[in-house]
C-alpha cells in the first residue's frame, strides 16, 4: 500500500480513538451499581482499543514520516497500557484472569480473531543488531565449551572384523530373500491363472457385450468423477470448503512482501536523515540566532530587575541553579506577569499566621473527605483513574493541531518536516543559553546590589554549611538503602559467559507466539450465565500471555507505568505447551533465557555464600540486559511440602526464601519476568507457593475446536495433505484428553518421509493416526479435576467460588421472595 493509504488509515485510527477518549472521560464521571452493566462498559472499551492498538500497530510499522512515527509510538504505548489497564480492572471486578466477550462480539459485529493481541514488530525490529551480535556471542561460548549440543552424544561401541562381516552377511541374505520371495510370489500368480484359463476352457468372445461392460466401467466412472466435482464445488459455493488455490500463496501477497520490505528500507534511510538533520539545524541555528537569543534574554532580565526594585524598592534574589535559574520566573509569562507574582510573593509572609486556622480547617475537610468516601462507595463503583489516558490525550491534541489538517501535497516522500525541527532546536537552544545568561546575570545582579543598595550577602561559608549538613544526612541515608555489589570489579561480558559456561543462561527456542494453536471458547459467557466455571480455550491462555508477558516486556514505557506483574505461573498437565510459551515469550520480545529450575542449579554455586553470589550475577546481567525471563522448571520443587529421598542430594528447596526477596528487589524500571512451570503444582506448599508468584494462569487440555485446529494444521506443516479421506473431525473427536505434545509426537511418527513420498497413490486414513496414540497416556478427567480442584485454594480462586456462591444466595433470595409475594396473593 501507498503512504496515502497508511495516512488515512492513521487518520482514521485517530478519529476512532478521539471518540473513545470522549466518551470514557464521562463514565469516569457516572457512578455504576450494577456488575453486569459495569463488565460490558470495560468490555467494550477493552474491545475498542484492542482494534486500535491494532490498527496503530500497522501504521507505525508502515509510516515512513519520522516525526509522524515518534508521535505514534507515544499514543502506541498508550493505548498498550490503557488495555492492560482495563484488563486489571475486569480481573478485579470477575475475581477471574479469563473474560468472555461472546455476546458484546455478537453487539459489535466483529469476528473472535480480531481480539488477537498483535505484537508490536518494533519489539525486535529496532534492537534486532543487538539482538543478532548477543546470539552470536552466546553461539560462540556454547561451542567453546561444547554445551551447544542439546543431545549427549552416547558412546560409540567398536565392533570387530568378524562381527562387522557377521551383520553385513545377515542383512545381503535378508535382501536376497525378499527378492526370491517376490519371484516365487510372480511365478505362482503366473500358474494360477494358467490353471483358471484351462478350466473355464476356450470361449468366443462377444464383441457386443464386451463393448457394453466396458461403455457401463466407463460411464460409471466419468459420472462418479463428475458427482465428486460437482460436490466439490457446491462446498466451495456454500462457504464449506477452501477454493483449490487457497493454500498457495498468491503473486499480490509476495508482491505486497516485496514492497514492505521496500517501506522498511525507506524508513531507515528516513530515520538516520532526520538524525543528522537534527544536529545540522542546531549548529545552524546557533550561528544565526544564537546572539540574538542571548540579547533578548539579558534585556528580558534586566527589565525584570529593575521592575522589581521599582515596586518593591529591593532588587530581587535570583533563582538557584537546582531550581531552573530565570526559566521558572519566565516560562510562559510575560514580564508584567513576573511583576505581579514577585508582589504575590511579598503578601505570603502574612499569610504565615493564619496557619493554625487552616490546620483546623484541614481537620475537618478530612472528616468531611471520609464521609464522602463512605457515601461513594454507597453510590456504586466509579472507575478508576488511568495514568495512560493523559499521554494518549496528549498526543491526540498534538495530532489535532499539527497533523490533522496539514497540507502534504509537497512532501511526496514523506521526509521530515525542516520547520518542526526549528521550533524543537529554538527550544533546545535557548535553554542552552539561559544557563549561560543566568551565570552573567547573577554576578550583575550582585554587582547592582553592592553598586546601589550596598546589601551585604550571607557569607558563603554559611550556606556550605547549611548545605552540607543536609547532604550529609541524605548520603548515609543513600549508602544504607544501596546493597553492596558483589562483583564490582568484573564485567557483564565475563559474568554473561560465566553463566552460559554454568548452564544457567541458555539459548531460547525460535518459536513465535502465533505457534501456540488453538480456538477460541465460545460458550464462555452462556456458561457463566448458569454460573458455571467454564474451562478456558488455548487462545485464552495465549491472550494471557501476550498481554502479562510480553507487551510490558518489550515496552519500557509500558512497563514503568502499567499495572506490575513481577511473576507468572503456568500451571497444567505435562505436553499442553508451557515452556513452549515460556520460549515464544524470550522470541517475542528478545529476552535472555535465566534457567534457574532445582534440577539445572544443583551442585552450581554451593553453600549460602555462593547461591547469594549466583542470584547477584544473574539480577545483574538481567538488569544490564533487559529484558530478562527467568524460568524455574518444575517450580513445585522449589516448595515441596516434603523432599522425596531421591531428591535430597539435589537440594531443591534452595531458592524458597530467595525467591520473595528478588521480588521485591525488582523495580518498576526492571524488565525482567520471573515465570514458573509445573505439571504437579498440588505437591507444593501453597501459601508460600502463592506468595511468590503474582499471576497464576491454568493452561488446559485442549477442547475439540482446539484439537480440529491443531490436526488439520500440524499435519499440513509436517508435509501431509489433507484430503476427503481423511476425518479430521473423527480424529478430533478420538483424541479427546490428548495433549498438543501427544498429537505433535503423533503425527511425527506416522509422516515419515517415505510415508509423504506415498501420498499422491494411497492418500492418509485417520486410522493410521489412531494406531499411533494406542500407546499413549491421555489426561484423564480425574486429573483435570484435580487441577481445577487445587486452583480453587489459591486466592484468585477462593475470590472467584465466593463470589459466585454469594451470586447463587442472592438469586435464591429472590425468588424465595417472588415465590413468598406469590403465595399471598393467592391467600
Amino acid at each position: 500500500m501507498s503512504s496515502k493509504m497508511y495516512n488515512q488509515m492513521w487518520h482514521q485510527t485517530q478519529e476512532a480513538l478521539n471518540s473513545l477518549l470522549d466518551k470514557e472521560s464521562q463514565k469516569l464521571i457516572e457512578p455504576q451499581r450494577n456488575p453486569v452493566f459495569i463488565f460490558q462498559t470495560l468490555a467494550t472499551f477493552y474491545i475498542k482499543y484492542v482494534q486500535i492498538f491494532r490498527n496503530l500497530e500497522n501504521v507505525y510499522d508502515q509510516i515512513v514520516h519520522p516525526q509522524k512515527r515518534i508521535l505514534i509510538r507515544k499514543i502506541l504505548d498508550g493505548v498498550m497500557g490503557r488495555i492492560l489497564e482495563l484488563k486489571n480492572e475486569m480481573v478485579e471486578l470477575e475475581l477471574s484472569e479469563f473474560q468472555y466477550f461472546d455476546d458484546i462480539l455478537q453487539d459489535l459485529k466483529l469476528a473472535p480473531q480480531q481480539l488477537d493481541i498483535p505484537i508490536p514488530k518494533y519489539f525486535l525490529k529496532e534492537k534486532l543488531d543487538i539482538i543478532k551480535g548477543r546470539e552470536r556471542i552466546l553461539s560462540q561460548i556454547l561451542a567453546d565449551t561444547e554445551l551447544g549440543l542439546s543431545d549427549k552424544t552416547r558412546p560409540v561401541k567398536g565392533l570387530s572384523l568378524e562381527e562387522a562381516v557377521k551383520l553385513i552377511q545377515i542383512a545381503e541374505r535378508a535382501r536376497q530373500g525378499r527378492l526370491r520371495a517376490m519371484f516365487m510370489k510372480q511365478i505362482f500368480l503366473q500358474e494360477h491363472r494358467a490353471r483358471h484359463a484351462k478350466a473355464l476352457g476356450d470361449r468366443i468372445a462377444d464383441v457386443g457385450a464386451s463393448a457394453l461392460r466396458i461403455q457401463k466401467v466407463w460411464r460409471s466412472f466419468h459420472q462418479c468423477k463428475k458427482t465428486e466435482r460437482q460436490r466439490e464445488e457446491e462446498m466451495i459455493f456454500l462457504g464449506m470448503n477452501p477454493p483449490h488455490m487457497f493454500n498457495e500463496v498468491s503473486a499480490a501477497i509476495t508482491q505486497a512482501e516485496k514492497v514492505t520490505c521496500l517501506r522498511n528500507e525507506v524508513q531507515i534511510k528516513h530515520e538516520e536523515d532526520y538524525r543528522e538533520a537534527l544536529v545540522t539545524i542546531k549548529d545552524d541555528l546557533k550561528l544565526t540566532e544564537g546572539p540574538d537569543i542571548k540579547e533578548n534574554l539579558q534585556d528580558q532580565i534586566r527589565h525584570w530587575f529593575i521592575e522589581c526594585r521599582n515596586l518593591t524598592g529591593t532588587f530581587p534574589d535570583y533563582p538557584d541553579v537546582k531550581d531552573g535559574g530565570s526559566a521558572i520566573i519566565f516560562s510562559k509569562k510575560t514580564p508584567q506577569q513576573v511583576i505581579d507574582d514577585t508582589m504575590a510573593n511579598q503578601k505570603e509572609e502574612e499569610k504565615n499566621e493564619k496557619k493554625k486556622k487552616e490546620k483546623k480547617a484541614k481537620k475537618e475537610t478530612r472528616k468531611k473527605e471520609r464521609k464522602g468516601k463512605n457515601k461513594e462507595e454507597d453510590e456504586g463503583w466509579k472507575m478508576s483513574s488511568s495514568v495512560f489516558l493523559h499521554t494518549m490525550e496528549e498526543g491526540n491534541n498534538v495530532y489535532k493541531d499539527i497533523w490533522k489538517n496539514k497540507d502534504e501535497s509537497g512532501n511526496f516522500p514523506q521526509d521530515y518536516d525542516r520547520e518542526m525541527i526549528k521550533e524543537e532546536k529554538r527550544k533546545e537552544l535557548e535553554s542552552e543559553i539561559r544557563v549561560q545568561v543566568d551565570e552573567l546575570m547573577r554576578q550583575e545582579l550582585k554587582n547592582l546590589k553592592l553598586a546601589v543598595n550596598r546589601e551585604k550577602e550571607l557569607p558563603a561559608k554559611m550556606r556550605k554549611k547549611k548545605g552540607g549538613k543536609n547532604k550529609g544526612k541524605k548520603g548515609k541515608k543513600e549508602k544504607k538503602g544501596k546493597d553492596k555489589d558483589l562483583t564490582a570489579d568484573r564485567s557483564i561480558e565475563s559474568l554473561y559467559k560465566e553463566l552460559v559456561e554454568e548452564g544457567l543462561l541458555i539459548q531460547s527456542l525460535k518459536v513465535n507466539l502465533s505457534d501456540y494453536i488453538g480456538e477460541y471458547s465460545y460458550l464462555g459467557t452462556s456458561l457463566r450465565q448458569v454460573a458455571i466455571e467454564p474451562m478456558p480455550s488455548l487462545l485464552d491462555v495465549r491472550q494471557l500471555i501476550a498481554l502479562y508477558g510480553i507487551l510490558p516486556l518489550g515496552s519500557a514505557a509500558v512497563h514503568e507505568k502499567a499495572p506490575l506483574v513481577r511473576s507468572l505461573l503456568l500451571a497444567g498437565p505435562s505436553g499442553v505447551g508451557k515452556k513452549m510459551l515460556v520460549h515464544a515469550i524470550c522470541t517475542e520480545t528478545g529476552a535472555n533465557l535465566f534457567n534457574l529450575s532445582a534440577a539445572n542449579i544443583a551442585g552450581k554455586y554451593p553453600g549460602k555464600s555462593g547461591l547469594q553470589m549466583m542470584l547477584h550475577v544473574v539480577l545483574k546481567v538481567a538488569r544490564q540486559l533487559q529484558p530478562s525471563v527467568v524460568w524455574i522448571g518444575d517450580t513445585e520443587k522449589t516448595f515441596y511440602r516434603k523432599v522425596p529421598s531421591a531428591e535430597r542430594k539435589m537440594e531443591p528447596k534452595r531458592l524458597k526464601q530467595q525467591l520473595p526477596k528478588i521480588l521485591k528487589l525488582l523495580k518498576p524500571n526492571d524488565r525482567i519476568l520471573i515465570v514458573g512451570t509445573t505439571h504437579r503444582p498440588f505437591d507444593a506448599e501453597l501459601r508460600s507457593f502463592c506468595r511468590v508468584y503474582q499471576k497464576i494462569i491454568l493452561v488446559p487440555r485442549p477442547d475439540y475446536a482446539s484439537r480440529y485446529v491443531l490436526w488439520k494444521q500440524i499435519i499440513q506443516r509436517s508435509g501431509g495433505v489433507i484430503t476427503n479421506a481423511l476425518n479430521v473431525s473423527c480424529l478430533a473427536k478420538v483424541t479427546d484428553g490428548f495433549t498438543q505434545g501427544h498429537i505433535v509426537e503423533v503425527v511425527k511418527g506416522v509422516l515419515t518421509d517415505r510415508r509423504i513420498r506415498q501420498q499422491t497413490q494411497k492418500p492418509l486414513v485417520a486410522l493410521e493416526f489412531v494406531a499411533a496414540l494406542s500407546s499413549m497416556n491421555p489426561v484423564y478427567q480425574e486429573e483435570e479435576e484435580s487441577f481445577k480442584n487445587w486452583y480453587a485454594k489459591t486466592p484468585m480462586g477462593k475470590k472467584r467460588n465466593l463470589a459466585l456462591t454469594e451470586g447463587n444466595a442472592e438469586k435464591e433470595r429472590d425468588k424465595g421472595g417472588k415465590k413468598g409475594k406469590k403465595e399471598k396473593k393467592k391467600k
